[in-house]
């Protein structure tokens, strides 16, 4: 981390030919990762990753400038280049002020039980032997098993031309199993992970045999799942399919970039009806140990909880400092970077509609026919008309409000803010999944959620 006196020199050069706003990122990076494939450790990874980003943003620009060298002389060259740029738009005045730099305070804190890089490497590796061998022992139809471990901790600071410093320690470890079965021809795939801004205390709650079954079950049942009906029909996506809906089908339209742009199905409509008045989304990346959470963005603004839909209202969008600046208004603690080797950008952390007041059996037993969700796959979205596709991972028929047979290779399709308008039943229970959401060529660890709903009519792919 920089001393304070090195932080202002860098600011102050970087804002010497004008701008209204610059700040440096700071980044110390440490690093895990340990992969298992064909019964065998395949790799193996650890290291260092330090840089340093400088930003400057005038006259509605952003100029940013990176390097993984860190001593003082560097860093200044860096500022200077960013001045140079500014001045060769010849928009430039030179500018001389005064500026202290303050520590901001988080809105919230976490305690991380037990440090990843206090564990040795071999107990890591036994974790992801015993996921692999519950996979393997489980039935001979497993053909193919990879385990992955993954954590790092994560070390920023930021200071601004606000005149403030921030620093935060992030902390996640994260397991994922993914299993490839097959039987008479047929190969079907099963997925499982865990994991959160959390230390190895996350094996505490989840075993990894628990994880690799969970793979291998699903692998392993929809070789023997028959394929889904298809055409119109209702659906009941479970809590525990996770959140990917709400990410995909509104939850990048509410990022204030995409707005701004006009590439994004919900621009200019804060105050309009987007939802069902069942339906609130909200994003918050105060919520404890989960994927999406810290207690600064990557500019230094403390996390908080946004309210972006209520009552089906469109409230408002997730801003970074420079969307705020564009609608002068304030940041809403979303400014994400991948790395210190990369600007920020409005991104979501924790996204996820607000339980409802219906009990979860009740939202099943109101459908005489259609198909239950109880895990999504991958999905993707047009932000511009809001058009989405979503993979069923594992679904079920529903018969006379009970979970039927289970299908394979359904996909849902639809129009964002037709499907977020047409839910006419929200439970009361809530559901978490996890991801990297990948935005501009860069990932950032999030988490999404919501409770059992039910969607009246979807178009559902399958057989005719």
């Amino acid at each position: 981390m920089l001393d304070n006196e090195l932080l202002l020199k860098i600011l102050k050069k970087t804002l010497s030919s004008g701008g209204e706003y610059a700040d440096v990122f700071v980044e110390h990076r440490r690093p895990t990762s340990i992969q298992l494939e064909d019964n065998k450790i395949e790799k193996i990874f650890t290291g260092v990753d330090s840089g340093v980003g400088i930003r400057l943003i005038a006259n509605g620009k952003t100029y940013y400038a990176f390097s993984n060298d860190i001593s003082e002389k560097a860093l200044l060259e860096l500022a200077g280049s960013l001045k140079a740029l500014h001045l060769a738009s010849g928009k430039s005045e030179d500018k001389d002020f005064t500026l202290d730099l303050r520590k901001q305070k988080p809105n919230v804190d976490y305690t991380i039980k037990l440090l990843p890089e206090k564990i040795p490497v071999d107990k890591k590796i036994e974790l992801v032997r015993a996921a692999n061998k519950t996979a393997r022992d489980f039935d001979k139809r497993v053909r193919q098993a990879l385990v992955g471990y993954r954590d790092f901790v994560q070390k920023v600071q930021i200071a601004t031309s606000d005149g403030f410093t921030a620093e935060d320690e992030r902390i996640h470890t994260l397991m994922v199993v993914h299993i490839v079965a097959s039987d008479n021809g047929i190969i079907q795939t099963g997925y499982e992970q865990a994991g959160g801004s959390i230390g190895f205390e996350l094996f505490e709650s989840v075993k990894p045999e628990d994880i690799a079954l969970k793979a291998v079950e699903r692998s392993l049942m929809m070789l023997n799942a028959r394929r889904a009906p298809g055409g119109r029909m209702p659906v009941v996506i479970s809590s525990e399919a996770g959140g990917t809906m709400i990410h995909e089908a509104i939850g990048h339209g509410l990022e204030a970039d995409l707005a701004q742009q006009g590439l994004s199905v919900y621009s200019k409509k804060i105050g309009e009806i987007v939802a069902s008045p069942l339906v609130t989304v909200i994003d918050d990346a105060t919520l404890p140990n989960k994927r999406g959470s810290f207690r600064f963005d990557d500019e230094g603004t403390p996390s908080q909880r946004t309210v972006l839909v209520k009552n089906g209202v469109l409230i408002g969008y997730m801003y970074d400092r420079f969307t705020a600046m564009q609608n002068k208004t304030s940041s809403t603690g979303n400014g994400r970077r991948e790395s210190y080797r990369n600007r920020p950008i409005p991104r979501m952390t924790n996204t996820f509609i607000v339980p409802g007041e219906s009990r979860p059996e009740d939202v099943l037993k109101s459908v005489t026919k259609g198909i239950f969700v109880k895990k999504m796959g991958g999905g993707q979205v047009n932000t511009v008309n809001g058009d989405f596709v979503f993979d069923v991972q594992e679904g079920y028929i529903i018969k006379n409000g009970v979970i039927g047979e289970p299908v394979r290779g359904a996909t849902l399709t639809g129009s964002g803010p037709e499907i977020l308008k047409s839910i006419d039943m929200v439970a009361s229970d809530l559901g978490f999944s996890i991801g990297t959401c990948g935005k501009d060529n860069q990932g950032s660890p999030v988490s999404d959620a919501m409770p059992t709903i039910r969607i009246p009519e979807m178009v559902v792919g399958g057989e005719a």
